[in-house]
This record gives structure tokens, sequence and C-alpha cells, in this order.
């Protein structure tokens, strides 16, 4: 909760003072207790992308109408889909044989999330580690079930709809620091598409965003206060 906290104000700081605190209280070495962080973040990337492949199948009907109104047919989408997908093989090759400049720092960056994923499988508890992963991602889409029914006009909403809204809060977090700002604009331009209005999208924005950033306000101000507190009582 601290980390959160500190992210709210300095993106990505919140990892360095973890790791920090990590070793200053629990005797854990910063590269190792910075290295698990990194190996979490990468973990989220994936969880990340399973929900949006998710998404995009529940939403395929839609989607495939969406295309239909800008004149983009069965045919062509498929055949866009396809250049994609030989696209994507081509520059995966490129990557592949990278020496120097953007391509390498981004085949770096594949070659971490692939240790990262690879990491779970060396862990002593790993199925209490994938167990808990997924929780934390069913509570975060969660919330947003939750919050639905604080807006009228989004209660009939269903789970398809919500990844998708879901999807671009993600977004919105990942462009804007605590997705301050963004992060309402972002989830009501998503849920306009299923015809929500404005005004409601983003009420349902802003009270998941409230939601959230207070929860994370108030219990890193509470870690903040006893983390030190708790220490030294188990030190004495």
């Amino acid at each position: 909760m601290i980390a959160y906290l500190a992210n709210l104000g300095i993106p990505r700081s919140g990892e360095f003072l973890r790791a920090t605190a990590l070793a200053s209280y629990e005797d854990v070495p910063f590269e190792k207790g910075f290295g698990t962080i990194v190996t979490e973040r990468v973990i989220d990337v994936v969880m990340l992308l399973i929900i949006i492949i998710i998404a995009l199948v529940l939403q395929t009907n839609f989607v495939l109408g969406y295309l239909e109104q800008y004149g983009m047919n069965l045919a062509i989408s498929a055949l866009l889909l396809v250049v994609g997908v030989v696209g994507l093989i081509v520059l995966l090759r490129f990557i592949q044989r990278a020496k120097a400049g953007f391509l390498l720092k981004l085949k770096l960056f594949l070659e971490g999330m692939l240790q990262g994923v690879g990491s779970i499988l060396k862990m002593k508890h790993r199925w209490p580690f994938i167990f808990h992963t997924i929780f934390i991602w069913v509570c975060y889409v969660g919330m947003f079930w939750a919050i639905k029914y604080a807006v009228p006009e989004t209660a009939q909403l269903g789970i398809s709809e919500l990844l998708v809204a879901f999807v671009a809060g993600a977004f919105a977090m990942m462009v804007f620091p605590g997705g301050l700002g963004g992060y309402p604009i972002f989830v009501g331009a998503a849920l306009s598409l299923y015809g929500i209005s404005s005004n409601s999208g983003d009420a349902f924005g802003w009270v998941m965003w409230i939601a959230q950033t207070l929860m994370i306000v108030v219990l890193g101000a509470i870690s903040f206060v006893m983390l030190p507190l708790l220490n030294r009582r188990r030190q004495d």
C-alpha cells in the first residue's frame, strides 16, 4: 500500500520504495526484492493481455458490427487479421535479430517478460502465487461489477462490456499518474460504445477512480505510520 501511495505522486517510485522497505524491515536484499517486483509487473502485463483477449472474444459480434459501420465486412476484417499476424511474425523476426536501437530495447523487454513468466515454474510456492494473481485480477474486475450499481444507467451492463471499460481504465493508469484526470475519460469513452450517456459514463469513471484512490491514500497513510511502529515493537 505504501508503494501504491508513492506511485500516485511519482510513477514507478513505489517499486523502489517497496524494495527498500523490504530490505529495511524484513532483511530482504534490495536486488532480490526488486527482482520479484519486476516479475510481478511482467505477470500483470500478461494478465492484462489475457483480459484484452477475453474481452475481444466476448465482444466479437460487437467489434465486427462496429467495423461494418465503416465499410469493413467479415472478409476484409479476416484479411486484415491475416496481414496483422504475418506482420507481427515478421516484426518478431526483426526484433530477434536486433543489435542496437529501439528494437534491441524491445527485444530485451520481451525477453524479460518471458523470463518473468518462466520464473513462475521455478517458484517453491508457484500454485499459491498463481491463485493469488488470478484472485487479485478477479477482484479488480469485481470492482467494476460492484460500481456499476452506483450509476442507474450502467446497472444493466454485462461482464463483457465491463471488461472493455476495464481495459480502457487500465490503459489510462499507464498513461496518467494514478489515472488522474484521464481515467474517467477513458472509461466513459468505452462505456459510450454501448449507448451509455457521457454523464453516466463519466460518473461511473469518477466513482471508480475516487473509490480506489481514496482506498490507496487511506491505507497507504496508515501503512506509512504503522510499519515502523510495528517493526520497532517486534525488535523490542
